[in-house]
């Protein structure tokens, strides 16, 4: 019987990076560091080769061409972040009162926010670096979706709602995704 694989997409592996796959685990090692990912889905089939990993479906249906794309798009994320590594950028903006931010350990710390007294904190995920500059928030790491959520939760620490945001521009807002500015 013939193996008819209806969708297939090929992803080439860089020199720079080691790629392992048991039971339904990708596990990429470069030299900034360690991604893994766990697929959970039966639609796709994945097989590893010496320099190029193959996705593909059984069937070829708009749902499983997606399902596919996905898993290769979370893949050349995970090589992109072994190799070069992922970095976020923020500004610390504030007009009305000076506010003071600084990484304490494995918490971000908040001072002075609209002339608060108390200091906003917020626990940093593991393998993630945030680095403070004055004005200059920079979070690095390996694995995009960390990275991602760290900038978010950072950027939403100092939201205020019910405030007018063309008023009140104080905050910690990104400007950069990833080296795409925002």
């Amino acid at each position: 019987m013939v193996d008819k694989r209806y969708f297939e997409t090929k992803l080439a592996i860089p020199e720079t990076c080691k790629i392992e796959l048991v039971e339904r685990i990708i596990k990429v090692t470069g030299p900034k560091g360690i991604v893994e990912r766990n697929i959970k889905n039966k639609l796709l089939q994945i097989e590893l080769l010496a320099d190029k990993i193959i996705f593909y479906s059984v069937r070829g249906t708009k749902n499983h061409k997606k399902i596919v794309l996905t898993f290769v798009a979370h893949t050349k994320n995970m090589l992109k972040g072994a190799v070069e590594g992922h970095v976020y950028k923020l500004k610390v903006c504030s007009g009305h009162f000076p506010m003071t931010a600084a990484v304490k350990g494995n918490m971000f710390e908040v001072k002075n926010l609209f002339g608060e007294s108390k200091s906003r904190l917020l626990k940093l995920i593991p393998d993630v670096t945030v680095k403070v500059n004055v004005t200059e928030i920079t979070v690095e790491g390996t694995d995009k979706e960390k990275v991602g959520q760290t900038a978010a939760s950072i950027e939403s620490l100092t939201k205020r709602p019910n405030f007018d945001k063309r008023i009140f521009q104080d905050g910690i807002y990104i400007t950069s995704k990833d080296g795409k500015s925002v």
